[in-house]
């Protein structure tokens, strides 16, 4: 060979055993055809991509905390402008969730925006991801996988049926592990780190060198991919076990003992009634589902209505609509709207638990106004972001008394000066004492 000759382009692939079969996937330097599945490609038989300053330019992305759509479409698309012929990539991530176990990201060119799709914990999901490329690889702790999708199937995925089904030809997956999450999926296989797939209607399918340089970008993009994922997760966690408002306040910084501020709020203290009574006679698994649905009911009024949910109390909660910088009329308004919601839901909730032969319990709830300390209340290293104050006491006195009144919902004096536009649906029941305040209190009723 003349010095200075490039090296001879060359064939990856590892023939199988015995002749050479005729079929769809041939290569095109020794025009032979091979039984699939095998890895048969071609090395430097395409034009390397132009990537210069790519790494970079990743990194600089995950710097900025874009959202993982917008990383991940930036990152297709300028692997796909600078020449491999991706017609669709997917990226898998597992998530921590109390619904979702992991969210999918599809890509294609021209399509704009990328799809996003969050996994839940359903054994449908759970049986999908058993027979994916993504659980091969992880159970086998292996990182790439390929297989051509002309070769007319069927194939050991059901994706790839459906991508071959599709018109496209090739298939390439990576894992990109990365620490120090530790999480187990459904098989026992590590969830950490990205899945990455594309796919190609290309003839001749992916160029083995192009592939190779893919391959060597992806590192950047898990880096970015992760930092990005871990805030999220980060959010999730805390508005999931704070409420959104104090979970956006813990993570911008308010973590110090004692920086609360004075709020002006309308407050919910609710409370099932009949609870300890049942806890003795139910079995434990179902005593957990038994909650778990009351406070589905219970707090769904809530949050359709613009409330939070600060606390979950045994078998109540704690919850708040902000005055503070809004409409004090309108917040009172659905803060009521909730509580009508709720007393009109739960016979109905009850009615169909009674006909499917489950227990029912009942509920009180107290609706009151006032200032009220919220922040971090606690020890130096254990604290609570949460609402203290007179005005949380009384809602909760108010509240212990709609048992003895025969009553669901019980609306205090402070809160019907202050709502001036709900007091046509209001109606006083008198005074009354309230244990530990002083003096009686005017209390109201919704009116039928």
């Amino acid at each position: 060979m003349p010095a200075g000759s490039p090296a001879p382009i060359s064939c990856s692939a590892v023939p199988s055993a015995g002749p050479p079969v005729r079929s769809a996937t041939r290569c095109r330097i020794c025009d032979r055809g091979y039984a699939m599945p095998v890895d048969h490609v071609t090395v430097g038989t395409e034009p390397p991509l132009a990537l210069d300053g790519f790494a970079e330019w990743i990194v600089q992305r995950g710097l900025l905390g874009l959202p993982l759509e917008d990383q991940l479409a930036g990152f297709c698309q300028r692997v796909h402008d600078a020449g491999l012929p991706m017609q669709r990539a997917n990226m898998g991530l597992a998530t921590l969730h109390p619904r979702w176990g992991a969210h999918t990201f599809i890509w294609r060119p021209g399509f704009g925006a990328v799809e996003r799709t969050p996994r839940d914990r359903s054994f449908q999901q759970l049986d999908a991801y058993r027979r994916s490329p993504a659980h091969y690889l992880r159970a086998r702790k292996e990182s790439a996988l390929r297989r051509r999708l002309d070769t007319g199937g069927p194939f050991d995925f059901p994706i790839l049926d459906e991508l071959s089904a599709e018109g496209l030809t090739d298939y390439a997956a990576r894992i990109v592990p990365y620490e120090p999450l530790t999480r187990r999926g459904p098989q026992g296989d590590s969830l950490n780190g990205i899945f990455f797939s594309c796919a190609t209607d290309r003839p001749e399918g992916f160029d083995g060198g192009q592939l190779a340089q893919l391959d060597a970008t992806l590192p950047y993009l898990a880096l970015a991919i992760k930092a990005r994922a871990t805030l999220d997760v980060a959010q999730t966690v805390v508005e999931t076990y704070l409420g959104a408002d104090a979970g956006r306040r813990v993570l911008t910084g308010e973590i110090q003992r004692g920086a609360v501020q004075t709020i002006r709020a309308v407050i919910w203290f609710c409370d099932l009634r009949g609870f300890t009574r049942l806890s003795d006679s139910v079995p434990r698994d179902e005593l957990v589902e038994l909650l778990d649905d009351y406070f589905d009911a219970l707090a769904a009024p809530v949050h359709d209505h613009g409330g939070q949910i600060l606390k979950f109390l045994g078998d109540g909660f704690l919850a708040t609509f902000d005055l503070t910088g809004h409409d004090d009329q309108a917040a009172c308004v659905s803060a009521l709207k909730a509580a009508t919601e709720l007393r009109d839901r739960l016979p109905r909730f009850n009615a169909s638990r009674l006909a499917a032969g489950k227990p029912v319990m009942d509920f009180g709830l107290a609706v009151h106004l006032g200032d009220v300390l919220y922040g971090n209340i606690g020890t130096d290293d254990r604290l609570d972001f949460t609402v203290v104050g007179p005005a949380v006491n009384e809602a909760s006195r108010i509240q212990a008394l709609c048992r003895p009144l025969g009553r669901n919902v019980l609306i205090s004096s402070a809160f019907s000066r202050i709502a001036r536009d709900c007091r046509q649906t209001l109606k006083s029941i008198g005074l009354h004492e309230v244990p530990d305040l002083d003096e009686p209190r005017e209390l109201f009723v919704l009116a039928d």
